[in-house]
């Protein structure tokens, strides 16, 4: 007689080190513990928890490598405030397991890049006009360089992020904007005579900033976009492919 399979599984029970964490995360993001609070020694946490050391020194290097605690000179445990990047590298490495396709890519840029420009267009200052400008001056003196242009292009899309002055924005863009980096820098090395047409798009994009010319900014964007997706598929590539290996053969920022 065959027993019947049991529409449950096991209990786990979870490692204490991660109650630990658990219960200092839900504190901090409850509120009422802020950036800057102490959070006290790794001796007052094992007294305060009942666990032993290395079972706070685990929990608290979940929350150290999620930026949410750091440490003083002291050794003393201080809440944090995580820096977008560490929350969108690990983001970037997700979508890397996913195996995400260009086309996935192209599309989320299409929402997210003109939506950077269409709030940079009420909140640029004169300092991001001149750090847009630096980046197009230098574009143009190492334009023969592939390598260097792709690194290029992704800063002047990162600082017209921040040009939006739009911090929710920002982190929304940061995860994929570390893949779109090597992938461009794959793109620029197989088609090399589409520089140019890189730096006219970055040039009319910051003349429309500058205009406060919203439509134009929207069709130097899209254009921009678009001259992307075709040079993808003039290096060869399907639209479908995932992303995955050119990331891994072409130095990114998770690595850095």
């Amino acid at each position: 007689m065959t027993q019947a399979t049991s529409p449950f599984e096991r209990i786990k029970p979870r490692p204490a080190y991660e109650l630990v964490a658990e219960a200092i995360e839900r504190k901090i993001l409850s509120g009422r513990m802020r950036p800057g609070d102490p959070i006290g020694t790794e001796s007052e946490l094992v007294r305060q928890f009942g666990v032993n050391r290395s079972t706070v020194r685990e929990g608290i290097r979940l929350l150290e490598n999620s930026g949410l605690i750091a440490r003083e000179a002291s050794r003393r445990l201080f809440v944090a405030v995580p820096h977008y990047h560490q929350l969108a590298t690990r983001m970037s490495r997700a979508l890397i397991l996913q195996q995400v396709t260009f086309r996935e890519l192209w599309h989320t840029s299409r929402a997210l890049e003109p939506a950077c420009v269409d709030q940079a267009m009420d909140n640029a200052t004169d300092e991001d006009f001149k750090a847009l400008s630096a980046n197009i001056n230098e574009m143009r003196r190492v334009r023969d360089d592939a390598n260097a242009v792709g690194k290029l292009d992704a800063e002047f899309h990162k600082l017209i992020g921040k040009a939006a002055h739009n911090r929710v924005l920002l982190l929304a863009k940061e995860p994929s904007g570390m893949l779109v980096r090597p992938v461009t820098a794959f793109i620029i090395s197989k088609n090399p005579r589409g520089i140019p047409r890189i730096l006219d798009a970055h040039q009319n994009i910051l003349d429309a900033l500058q205009r406060h010319d919203r439509e134009a900014g929207r069709q130097w964007v899209n254009r921009h976009l678009n001259d992307w997706k075709v040079g993808f598929e003039l290096s060869g590539m399907n639209l479908d492919d995932p992303v995955d290996q050119i990331v891994k053969w072409h130095m990114s920022p998770l690595e850095e």
